[in-house]
């Protein structure tokens, strides 16, 4: 019988707290190349009040092999007990009992990376969400809280250093080389935060005094060759640490914090506690190995882990639906860290560029869903950015609405009261509502729809009553399973700005409107600005305020005004995001007809007049200048045409490079650096910029911009520009093309996250023979589909980072994609499952591409044996 037909949907409605708990754990861990066992000794005790009291208790595990199961020392007779390929059930057990089992496992055949697995030649667990029935029979859901002792036994060659949650208690020698280490956690947790390491590792060593005295040891651990890139993630925790304590008051609580980094990891990390198991792509770094963006990378999923200490592991949430409790939380902490650490504006502007080009995107096709879903068939696949990116904005909007002070007070509350405890993002909110003594209930509505919602704004300035009148309407389009949703509680950040620039006085009647914010409420609302003494222009949903689609009939002139002048960052960048667009659309109409492109002067001007502007920060010019993505543009159409959207940008960038190749050349030379390679904000800022300009260069084909491009690649002064050089020249056909490529290969064949990079900018090239070179790749002998950032490298980057290509009309690239899903899907569903996502949004295109898109996912769900998260992609995605 294949997977699909048994599969359960599990709905929030049917919550149920359960019937016992678990008070200790303690687990022995004997640790074997091949026969690994696990013995689990649990205090259970049944709740009365929960019910329960002749129902029998279901224990979760798979993949295991029992050796015995006995209850308070006494096996069990088989009349007593059932197991099968799901769970232990106890038919009767009494009211409070023991219950010690022994389990065989196999990590070494584990390529889910789920429980128990190898990582090379390491040990090491992955229990989020439901790993940890892959390890022992357990009650694996988060609202089960226990203390956890843990005992690991290994081999003391193969394996020196022994780590688990919690703090070091004991450790020795045994017969046999063996040696083992007791690990003790102090604060009660639910099981997906368990964590253990075995391996030959190498470590740094740091410590951090919190305010109240108390002494941290910290210490990263990597495979030995690794030891010397280690030093940016320190630096990273140590901030991260200091930030937290000064912005929330939360200081750490064990007297170690260890983060290993592993090489096969499905995710970014885990924030096990005072165990971080990381992905080695976010712990890694030195300027030859690692760009810009690694290192922001780094230090923000460092930081996103550690801050998890608070908000997700001493207060965990009830049940999966509760996901963005933790992690919307925790994703807004590390926003806010990483503008603090680096350009403010510059990092909202990454975030909203990520939001708008995935989720909304998301929001809008068969896989939407709430923030708080009501239903799931497999939770690893709501890991999405609806969870994170948009959780994220939900705790935005709350501190936007509060205010600073009072944001700071509610959330000292939500420590305060639920502080240990599983709880809900209703919970989160009532904080919010006990502060600020406001009615939440109209803003839950964000958790509870799935969906964008659309504001249209309109205005009338009034001269001879010197007022100012916007006119406000609220949507939220259906989505699966939802409609006529009622109006949302929205926070916008506006302005007016007179025609110097200068923003006016917000004055409605009598008062001042405070820091500009409006809080929209209704479906439609208007507001009457007095006092207004020349007509403004309105700079609406300053700093992203809110995620929704906002649009008001700006001319060209007014958005290149706002470009030039608005106080707020995002909206300059926005407004140049906006004029792109416009010019874009319309080139896509005159591909569409068969007219010539034509880019308008205007256009070329506000462009060199923008990258001429050396009082702006670097970093905000780049943003600005840069396009939108092919994908972003498509989601502007009715149908999406990724032949004209393409061609209408590479028009573009050709004109820009032909028009503009002697201002181009100039920014470059200046923006070149020597000496020591800085990950200071400005000199990242000058390389952004920097390397925008060759990307343009490029796109005329010059023989100057081909010679520029490879000195800049063959000097190797860091890896930011090294790889821009050879992304560009992959994507080109430069003379020295194959050669470059084989250099780069030659060269860092030997680095797994290096030869990532190597992998990827050949997956994003657009060149006609991607899709073959790319069949080529995934048989490269350092290309493996066990890796989940060798797949995500290669087979992620080309499906969604190359539309262009992956949507070629003869249905290659789709194919190619599924092929792919389906050889994954036996050894790591949680990674074919989000590779297939690419496949959901079939209905946006072309009807030759539909039809195309809609025969591979009808592959994929016939398929015999399917795991249930691909079935669950592949299905939803049919259902439109």
């Amino acid at each position: 019988m294949s997977l699909q037909n048994d599969s359960q949907t599990v709905y929030l409605k049917d919550y149920k707290p359960p019937a016992y708990t678990i008070d200790t754990v303690d687990l022995i861990f004997y640790l074997y190349d091949q026969g690994t066992r696990v013995r689990s000794r649990l205090a259970i005790r049944r709740i009365p009040e929960r019910g329960g009291v002749e129902d029998p208790l279901v224990l979760m595990g798979e993949e295991l092999v029992p050796v015995w199961v006995r209850l308070n020392g006494s096996e069990l007779r088989a009349d007593e007990y059932e197991i099968d390929d799901q769970s232990l059930t106890l038919l009767n057990p009494p009211e409070t009992f023991i219950l010690e089992t022994e389990v065989k496992l196999a990590p070494e055949e584990n390529t889910a990376l789920e429980g128990l697995y190898r990582s090379g030649s390491m040990f090491c667990t992955q229990c989020e969400a439901e790993g940890f029935r892959r390890i022992t029979w357990y009650l694996d859901r988060p609202d089960v809280m226990a203390d956890f002792r843990t005992r690991i036994e290994a081999d003391k060659r193969k394996y020196p250093v022994l780590l688990g949650n919690g703090n070091p208690v004991e450790s020795g020698d045994l017969p046999d080389d063996r040696h083992y280490a007791v690990w003790e956690d102090p604060f009660p947790k639910p099981c997906y935060l368990f964590a253990l390491v075995a391996g030959d590792l190498k470590y740094i060593e740091d410590k951090h005094t919190t305010p109240s005295g108390r002494d941290i040891q910290l210490r990263i651990y990597v495979e030995p060759e690794n030891i010397d890139k280690c030093d940016h993630a320190m630096q990273s925790l140590i901030k991260a640490m200091v930030w937290d304590e000064q912005n929330y008051g939360r200081e750490y609580d064990l007297d170690v914090y260890n983060v290993v980094a592993v090489n096969d990891f499905n995710m970014g990390a885990m924030e096990n506690k005072g165990l971080n198991i990381f992905n080695s792509k976010y712990v890694l770094a030195s300027p030859e190995t690692a760009t810009d963006q690694d290192y922001q990378g780094i230090e923000s999923v460092i930081a996103h882990e550690y801050f998890h200490n608070w908000t997700g592991n001493r207060i965990t949430c009830r049940d999966w639906f509760q996901l963005s409790l933790k992690e919307g939380f925790t994703v807004y902490r590390d926003q806010e860290f990483s503008a603090d650490m680096g350009s403010r504006g510059v990092k909202r502007i990454a975030d909203v560029r990520l939001l708008r080009s995935y989720q909304f995107s998301e929001d809008a096709g068969p896989m939407a869903h709430p923030v708080r879903p009501d239903s799931y068939m497999e939770i690893n696949n709501f890991y999405t950015v609806t969870v994170y990116e948009k959780g994220a904005e939900l705790v935005r909007m709350q501190a936007n609405l509060l205010g600073r002070d009072r944001f700071r007070e509610a959330t000292d509350l939500y420590f305060e009261r639920f502080d240990g405890q599983a709880v809900t993002t209703d919970d989160f909110v009532q904080c919010m509502a006990d502060v600020s003594g406001e009615d939440m209930s109209q803003f839950k509505y964000w958790y509870d729809y799935a969906g964008t919602p659309e504001i249209t704004v309109s205005s009338y300035y009034d001269p001879d009553q010197a007022t100012c009148t916007l006119r406000f309407s609220q949507q939220v389009p259906d989505t699966p399973d939802q409609s006529g949703k009622p109006a949302f509680h929205i926070p916008i950040v506006i302005g007016l700005l007179d025609k110097n620039g200068i923003d006016m006085p917000l004055m409605l009647g009598p008062d001042e409107l405070s820091q500009g914010l409006l809080a929209l409420t209704r479906a439609e609302q208007e507001f009457v600005f007095t006092n207004v003494v020349e007509k403004p222009v309105p700079s609406l949903l300053r700093g992203f305020s809110a995620p929704v689609k906002l649009r008001y009939d700006y001319s060209d002139e007014e958005l290149m005004f706002l470009m030039g002048h608005d106080s707020d960052g995002f909206n300059r960048w926005d407004a140049a995001q906006n004029l792109s667009q416009r010019l874009l659309l319309a080139l896509v109409n005159q591909y569409q007809a068969g007219d010539a492109m034509e880019v308008p002067e205007k256009y070329l001007v506000s462009f060199d007049d923008a990258l001429e502007r050396d009082h702006a920060e670097f970093a905000l010019i780049a943003e600005v200048l840069a396009l939108p993505e092919e994908t972003y543009l498509g989601e502007q159409m009715d149908t999406v045409d990724v032949d004209a959207i393409h061609m209408a940008r590479q028009a573009v960038r050709r004109t820009v490079a032909e028009k503009l190749e002697s201002t181009l050349l100039r920014r470059y030379r200046q923006l070149s650096e020597s000496g020591d390679y800085q990950i200071t904000p400005e000199a990242i800022g000058r390389r952004s910029l920097k390397n925008l300009c060759l990307s343009y260069l490029m796109a005329g084909e010059s023989s100057i911009a081909n010679q520029l491009c490879l000195d800049q690649y063959t000097s190797g002064h860091n890896m930011t520009d090294m790889i821009s050089a050879l992304k560009l020249i992959a994507d080109s056909n430069h003379p020295e093309r194959e050669k470059v490529l084989a250099d780069f290969e030659e060269r860092w064949r030997h680095d797994p996250l290096v030869m990532d990079k190597w992998f990827t900018v050949q997956a994003l090239a657009s060149r006609e023979d991607t899709l073959s070179n790319l069949t080529r790749l995934n048989q490269h002998q350092e290309f493996s589909l066990k890796n989940p950032n060798k797949v995500r490298a290669l087979i992620g980057s080309f499906a969604a980072g190359n539309p262009f290509r992956f949507h070629a009309a003869d249905g290659s690239g789709y194919q190619f994609l599924t092929d792919r899903v389906l050889e994954l899907d036996p050894l790591n569903p949680q990674i074919a499952a989000r590779l297939l996502r690419n496949l959901a949004r079939w209905h946006r295109f072309d009807q030759r591409r539909q039809e195309k898109m809609r025969a591979e996912l009808e592959r994929v769900v016939v398929t015999s044996g399917l795991s249930r998260d691909t079935y669950e992609i592949a299905s939803k995605s049919l259902k439109i």
